[in-house]
């Protein structure tokens, strides 16, 4: 790709580089300039302009993008129209953005004119919402480089590159346990939190049990809950969990599951317990998630 300074008797078909304005003239930066826009420019006293010219080999920007668009995306995805060398990829369904990270990094090594810019891995998207954008830096990306791109991402054995993984409706349970202070008012505010956070995911609270703060009966709860054909069952105790031999960690070995995890590196949301009962998760909260604000 040539660019630069173009007499504007070599301009026809070149694509300009930034906007001109001049009386009633007015060409847009990206114009492809036809022999009526050149004639305008000449009638406004102009000699050259600061353009693009393709050579052989070179790709548009908007051409290029819809290529590389087509390339990586995956279900439940949709591209908007190019424009200005950018293909915007929306989401079609409720669900998590799903990158695979290592041919992504390799598209966007491949020539620096070609970007891929995605959400987090995993991060919950919406109907409508921008989950990557694909872009052509400069007005045009080297046919070589395109076509590399789109092979890195071909592959039918390792899947899209980008994707929705649409959430599954799903069934869960809730246990809340007390101390002789705790209020009703703060179990019943977040068993509401609770239930609104998991319909953003797809998940149902089918049952809601709350028991005293003791292991053996906690236990119980808990396979009580599991008979009901729970696929999740989430735990949040009146006192926070501190120690894998606490009453919660104790209390899921005693209904005959494991405890697979204690603690994260988050904050808020250190205290999270991830534990299982059979096939089913069990989930120890932390007590941040009593609020409805974004948390571990």
């Amino acid at each position: 790709m040539r660019f630069g300074d173009i007499p504007l008797d070599d301009a026809v078909g070149a694509i300009l580089a930034h906007s001109v304005r001049d009386g009633r003239l007015s060409l847009k930066k990206g114009r492809v300039l036809s022999a009526d826009d050149v004639a305008a420019l000449k009638a406004a006293g102009r000699r050259a302009v600061i353009a693009a010219k393709l050579d052989d080999g070179d790709v548009h920007e908007d051409a290029a993008a819809e290529r590389l668009a087509r390339a990586v995306t995956g279900p439940n995805l949709s591209a908007s129209p190019a424009r200005t060398g950018r293909v915007n990829l929306l989401a079609e369904a409720d669900g998590l953005c799903v990158v695979d990270r290592e041919r992504l990094d390799r598209i966007n090594r491949i020539d620096e004119s070609i970007t891929i810019a995605t959400l987090p891995q995993h991060e919950p998207v919406v109907p409508g919402q921008m989950v990557a954008t694909v872009k052509i830096i400069p007005f045009a990306a080297p046919e070589v480089g395109l076509s590399l791109s789109e092979t890195v991402a071909a592959p039918d054995d390792l899947g899209p590159v980008i994707r929705v993984a649409p959430f599954r409706p799903r069934l869960a349970g809730l246990i809340q346990t007390r101390l002789s202070g705790t209020k009703s008012g703060v179990l019943d505010k977040t068993a509401q939190v609770t239930a609104a956070r998991l319909d953003s995911l797809g998940l149902t609270v089918a049952r809601e049990r709350r028991c005293e703060h003791a292991a053996k009966t906690l236990a119980g709860e808990i396979r009580s809950m599991l008979s009901l054909d729970v696929e999740l069952a989430l735990i949040v105790g009146a006192s926070a969990i501190t120690d894998r031999r606490d009453v919660l960690p104790e209390a899921i070995e005693l209904a005959g599951g494991e405890v697979e995890h204690f603690g994260m590196p988050v904050d808020p949301g250190n205290l999270l317990l991830l534990g299982r009962v059979g096939t089913v998760p069990v989930i120890g909260l932390p007590g941040c998630a009593r609020s409805p604000k974004l948390n571990g």
